[in-house]
């Protein structure tokens, strides 16, 4: 089911100082999804929201030229026009369908957001198929939860404009809004026969990316909501504190992404070194290690879904491909994108696709994501733990 929060886009702290790399990994953290830390390299972040053609094999088409694109948005600003909005149309020109530009305040935001926080409402949003778009989550004390919305409830239309006929990306863009804390939004919701609008004010929310559980047959649920800063580390520390011959089931549905050197992080925490993804920037390879030391006997199950994307796909690759984990769920979103970031005249920033990664067995994800050793749609959880327990991982 496609979902998002109001989370804003993430993006790597000093991401244009020199030379630098993005992997560009779109989430149905509807607003935006980020990428990480790579070998050697500063990386940037995404966009993200399922876009046309998702699911579909990726076109192969040329790079697109950031000189050219920074004389069209410097034509552009000598003619007293936006040289962000020609940028943004050279980009959709070109066919780079993940391609974006931001302009420095959502620059900005992305930056506070991996430290943990960002402005918004406080709550998840998400649709089935062709259902109406409804609360998925809402974050406890957060403006959501304090005028009473509750997961189920039926967003009708944000600041009155009726949301059916959106894409979840754009409700939850519409929720962010210009992502001041203290701007309102009023958002008219449908509950049972009841209707009715409140309006929100945003606000500074920390997140909170890794949840810990301790199941009734012991076995221990991490659930990571997203690869934000300190989250890989979260992970490792976890499972080293886990008790011994406790199994994990590493719960990655809805994880739209985030800095992947967190994710190499995390499995960091499985893996004993050796490779979890590799990925070209213009046709040269490189490659992300885990570190080594990680627990490689501990009874492991990893939850997958259509929202899991981007570096959360290149934890689930490197775990099913090194047959570290058995993965449960239904094939994964399947983006990973690598982007350079280029400064614009205007202090704008474009991101221009440049290559894609691949799992450690040479697998593709963009267009493609990737299937679970045992799919399961409804109970899934269920189906998870029955396979953990089978794997010797309970009590």
């Amino acid at each position: 089911m496609p979902h998002g929060t109001d989370l804003l886009c993430i993006r790597p702290r000093g991401a244009l100082r020199g030379a630098v790399l993005t992997l560009v990994f779109t989430g149905v953290l509807a607003t935006a999804a980020a990428t990480g830390s790579l070998p050697r390299q500063e990386p940037a972040a995404e966009r993200a929201g399922a876009p046309p053609g998702a699911g579909q094999r990726p076109r192969d088409r040329a790079p697109v030229d950031s000189a050219a694109l920074s004389r069209a948005a410097a034509a552009a600003m000598a003619d007293g026009k936006s040289g962000k909005q020609a940028a943004e149309e050279f980009v959709s020109r070109s066919g780079d369908r993940w391609g974006a530009v931001y302009d420095k305040r959502e620059y900005e935001e992305f930056e506070q957001s991996l430290d943990g926080a960002y402005t918004g409402v406080g709550l998840s949003a998400g649709r089935s198929g062709g259902d109406p778009v409804r609360v998925t989550r809402v974050r406890a004390g957060g403006p959501a939860a304090r005028a009473g919305l509750r997961a189920g409830d039926r967003i009708v239309s944000v600041d009155g404009r009726p949301v059916d006929g959106l894409s979840v990306s754009e409700v939850v863009a519409l929720l962010r809004g210009d992502g001041v804390p203290g701007s309102s939004v009023a958002l008219r919701v449908e509950r049972g026969r009841a209707v009715w609008t409140r309006t929100l004010r945003r606000a500074r929310l920390a997140t909170e990316p890794v949840t810990v559980r301790r199941l009734d047959d012991g076995a221990v649920l991490i659930r990571v909501e997203a690869f934000t800063k300190g989250a890989g580390t979260r992970v490792r520390d976890v499972v080293r504190g886990a008790p011994a011959g406790a199994g994990v089931l590493l719960d990655l549905r809805g994880n739209a992404g985030g800095l992947v050197a967190e994710a190499a992080t995390a499995a960091s925490a499985f893996l004993d070194g050796g490779l979890v993804a590799t990925y070209d920037v213009e046709g040269e390879e490189r490659a992300v290690y885990a570190e080594g030391g990680g627990d490689t006997e501990r009874p492991l199950v990893a939850l997958v879904d259509g929202g899991t994307m981007s570096a959360a796909e290149l934890l689930t690759g490197a775990l099913k491909d090194r047959g570290r984990a058995v993965t449960v769920g239904s094939r994964t979103f399947g983006k990973g994108s690598v982007q350079m970031p280029s400064a614009l005249p205007d202090g704008s920033v474009a991101e221009l696709t440049v290559g894609h990664y691949r799992t450690p067995a040479g697998h593709a994800v963009d267009g493609r994501g990737i299937a679970p050793d045992l799919a399961a749609e409804e109970g899934a959880e269920e189906r998870a733990r029955t396979v953990l327990s089978g794997l010797g991982g309970g009590s």
